[in-house]
């Protein structure tokens, strides 16, 4: 059995627990998984082969077991030591941010003085913050979540899967916006926008599954005031936990995503759809849900829905609209295209 050790120190969690269900029964490998205590603690799963660790501790951890395969979940800080592993190993990263993997030296001093600048100065001075493009350019591979970021340089790694549940039948239109309520990623504005003049007597509750501050909040908890009784909003003023995520990711008739076109990582623009994968794409596959994005979003997906000038009418559409996410993404078909993609890995 090939032996794989994963490593999530920094930011993915959702992306280490959909690693984790993936290769739970797989046949072939076997994998150690190398947490932090801030992943360790949001991973369900706590029976698998996981140890605790972090950048002062992983390197010998390393040391202690063969490997014929790393994978690195996130190298969003901790460059130096990563550099160390990328240089020692047969390794692969997944990448998050397609631009920022090429951003030279001068752009990443630019960047320090146009964020929190504590943190990227520790970042520059303890963690090799100005290394960040070596990581990526002597891994062995590089890795993306979405098949259509996939290129000779980026290999699609396959890890979402439509999971089995029983579809609620709702007696009104449960419509959710999945992620982080920010105007950062998503247009909320234009959320807000279309809810706020909304003219129909249908009942509709509007689920917004990702915590709310700020500006967001304050929007929120106005318009939901200023509403009429057949529309309903739930929003979160905390982090939205796993099982709140996943049964209002059940009961949704329709997602909802109004990706950003642009955003920026550490200064550096990134496309989405283009430079950088959104989350949501997951959402939908692993819940098995149509989704609503922005019509200029480039996508060749046929659950991946542009959206209309007439929304209410799209979602009452789409209710009643099928995909076959398990004929295309169910567990088994998913597990042996990882498991091909993780042997090639291996082969190199």
């Amino acid at each position: 059995m090939k032996k794989i050790a994963y490593i999530e120190i920094d930011t993915h969690a959702e992306i280490a627990q959909d690693f984790i269900e993936i290769m739970q029964d797989s046949a072939e490998f076997s994998v150690d998984y190398y947490f932090s205590k801030k992943i360790k603690d949001q991973i369900k799963d706590s029976e698998q082969n996981i140890s605790l660790s972090d950048s002062s501790m992983i390197l010998d951890q390393l040391k202690s077991k063969k490997y014929d395969l790393i994978i690195i979940g996130t190298v969003h800080r901790y460059f130096n030591t990563f550099q160390a592993i990328v240089e020692k190993y047969n390794t692969s990263v997944i990448v998050h941010n397609m631009n920022f993997i090429k951003a030279s030296r001068f752009s990443l001093i630019k960047s320090i003085f146009k964020g929190d600048t504590i943190y990227r100065l520790k970042l520059w001075w303890k963690e090799g913050l100005f290394y960040s493009s070596k990581v990526y350019q002597k891994a062995k591979n590089l890795l993306v979540l979405d098949e259509e970021l996939s290129s000779k340089q980026f290999k699609f790694l396959p890890l979402f899967y439509t999971k089995n549940f029983e579809k609620s039948e709702n007696k009104v239109l449960i419509i959710v916006i999945p992620g982080g309520v920010s105007q950062q990623r998503r247009d909320y504005d234009h959320v807000f926008n279309i809810i706020e003049n909304l003219k129909t007597d249908e009942k509709f509750i509007f689920t917004f599954l990702g915590k709310a501050k700020g500006n967001e909040l304050e929007k929120l908890e106005k318009l939901s005031k200023n509403l009429p009784q057949n529309i309903l909003l739930k929003f979160f003023s905390e982090r939205v936990t796993q099982t709140d995520f996943e049964k209002w990711m059940q009961k949704t008739d329709v997602l909802w995503c109004p990706i950003q076109k642009e955003t920026e990582f550490f200064s550096q623009k990134e496309i989405y759809g283009e430079t950088k994968m959104t989350g949501n794409l997951g959402d939908a596959i692993k819940f098995g849900k149509l989704a609503v994005f922005p019509s200029n979003y480039p996508s060749k997906l046929d659950f991946i829905i542009p959206q209309q000038e007439n929304i209410i009418m799209q979602f009452n559409e789409l209710k009643n609209s099928n995909y076959d996410f398990q004929g295309n993404y169910n567990k088994k078909i998913v597990q042996e295209k990882l498991e091909q993609v993780l042997n090639s890995l291996i082969s190199i």
